[in-house]
């Protein structure tokens, strides 16, 4: 088992707060001979505007020494997960968590916002504090 990130206890009760049902914590993403673990998987079982949607969360923290090292990371391993969550579990949608401190001060430069729109890689905001979804960005 991977170890949780910083954050996952606050993303978890974020999407709990919002109505989300958790499925997995972890949640195991297997393609024939590659055996991988994303965050959590959650299902929106009430809200009229998300009902039935399911996604997969891959909770960042970002407290490394290099803001873009972190992010290298991160976008490469939300491209692995897609890919294969596509290929098993085309029903999900796949959301890179990070908390709102880091999209503020990281995440709307213009060059880190280019990457996240071309790359078409859906972003969950999080208040870790609060433990309160900000923003959905997809």
């Amino acid at each position: 088992m991977p170890a949780k990130d910083l954050y996952h206890d606050a993303v978890k009760a974020a999407l709990i707060k919002d109505g989300w049902l958790i499925l997995a914590d972890p949640c195991r993403i297997q393609y024939k001979d590659v055996d991988l673990y994303a965050d959590l998987a959650a299902e929106q079982p009430i809200a009229a505007e998300r009902e039935g949607q399911k996604i997969v969360v891959e909770i960042k923290s970002f407290v490394g020494r290099s803001p873009m090292t972190d992010f290298h990371n991160a976008v490469g391993q939300y491209a692995v997960y897609r890919s294969l969550i596509q290929a098993t579990e085309p029903t999900y949608k796949l959301y890179l968590a990070i908390d709102d401190i880091t999209y503020q001060n990281f995440f709307t430069r213009e060059g880190i916002a280019f990457i996240i729109r071309t790359s078409q890689i859906f972003l969950l905001i999080v208040n870790i504090n609060q433990q309160e979804i900000v923003q959905w960005i997809s």
